[in-house]
């Protein structure tokens, strides 16, 4: 009797599954090697990045002084006071929420420093202290009412703007009597103050204001805690699906109350340095700059339904509004037109960002 041998199990490694019947596996998606240009498709930020080089080589031909080293450093400044708030703020987009405060927000912490200061006439860095304790009081109030009662972050924030704004005139014309603040620059801890907040960095022939170093720093740390840390996960998750995050254990409401509180942390920074840059505050400012810094997010590949974006993105988007900030000045253009330029601008780059994203998903 002639016996048939049983064939040897295929190895996965070459094409089988172990079991003999020679299926393919699968090969794992986090071990697959992709081609570098496919790996850029995927970044919410290649749009913001195409945008920015555009804009930079549009008016490096349009404005002769554009390239200037000192024109390039006034560039930053403006970029960076957009940045340190739209880069928060894109984090706040990416766990699937706004804040229509943060304009004024940015303004009552500076009132906040100011006034106490001046009235109780302590140093001024007890003024700081209190103006940062307040500030992070309003972001736990947006995030502690959003979580509470379910309400929409639009509404709530919008409360807040108003509820700011109406604070803001009131409170300083009931205590200076005027619609700005006086002056403390005579003050004890006011040199010392502007030093962390609005003194400028020399390297070489150019001259920095310590905002962009703010900047960067925010930049860093948010990506840090995006692509590094569990928040990071928690922040993409709770964008993604709140109902989700929470059936699989994210604390959905911490991480929601904190990413307004690190808003207020940065609208802390802002106001600060307003205060110590032109040491009188006019109490009508930031009306309006909520929606610089939200279309700033944006531009860098923020989503308006949550989970998805970057710091990097929110940061390059502040970019090109610096660059068409001054770069409008620079071409000597009638600044009327800059509100357009945003608009175009921003219209375009969410076109952009929603082709690349498709392009992306559909060469997976």
């Amino acid at each position: 009797m002639t016996v048939t041998p049983t064939p040897a199990p295929t190895p996965a490694a070459e094409g089988g599954n172990g079991n003999g019947d020679g299926a393919t596996k699968a090969p794992d998606e986090r071990i697959v090697h992709r081609p570098l240009w496919r790996r850029l498709m995927s970044r919410p930020e290649l749009g913001a990045v195409v945008g920015a080089l555009a804009v930079f080589v549009f008016f490096s031909f349009a404005a002769d002084s554009f390239l200037k080293a000192s024109s390039l450093s006034t560039v930053l400044y403006a970029s960076s006071t957009i940045g340190i708030m739209a880069v928060p703020v894109a984090l706040l987009m990416i766990g699937g929420e706004f804040d229509l405060s943060t304009g004024v927000m940015v303004t009552s912490s500076a009132l906040i420093s100011s006034m106490f200061s001046y009235q109780m006439t302590a140093n001024v860095w007890v003024g700081v202290g209190v103006s940062l304790l307040v500030t992070l009081a309003i972001g736990l109030f947006n995030g502690y009412m959003l979580v509470r009662t379910k309400l929409p972050s639009f509404i709530i924030t919008l409360g807040t703007f108003l509820m700011l704004t109406g604070l803001n005139l009131g409170l300083t014309k009931l205590i200076s009597g005027t619609v700005s603040t006086k002056t403390i620059g005579d003050m004890e801890g006011f040199e010392s103050a502007r030093t962390l907040f609005a003194s400028q960095l020399s390297l070489g022939s150019v001259n920095l204001q310590v905002t962009v170093v703010w900047w960067i720093a925010l930049v860093a740390l948010a990506t840090w805690i995006l692509l590094r840390t569990r928040a990071g996960n928690w922040i993409f998750a709770v964008g993604g699906g709140a109902d989700a995050a929470r059936a699989v254990g994210v604390p959905v409401g911490r991480t929601k109350i904190g990413l307004y509180l690190g808003v207020a942390f940065a609208a802390w920074i802002s106001g600060q340095h307003l205060l110590f840059n032109y040491d009188v505050v006019q109490s009508g400012e930031g009306v309006g700059n909520e929606l610089i810094y939200i279309a700033a997010a944006v531009i860098g590949g923020c989503l308006l339904t949550g989970g998805y974006g970057s710091a990097v993105g929110a940061a390059v988007g502040a970019f090109i509004f610096g660059m068409a900030d001054k770069g409008i000045v620079y071409a000597q253009w009638s600044p009327d037109w800059f509100k357009f330029f945003l608009g175009a601008m921003l219209l375009l780059a969410t076109l952009l960002n929603a082709w690349i994203r498709k392009r992306a998903e559909a060469s997976r």
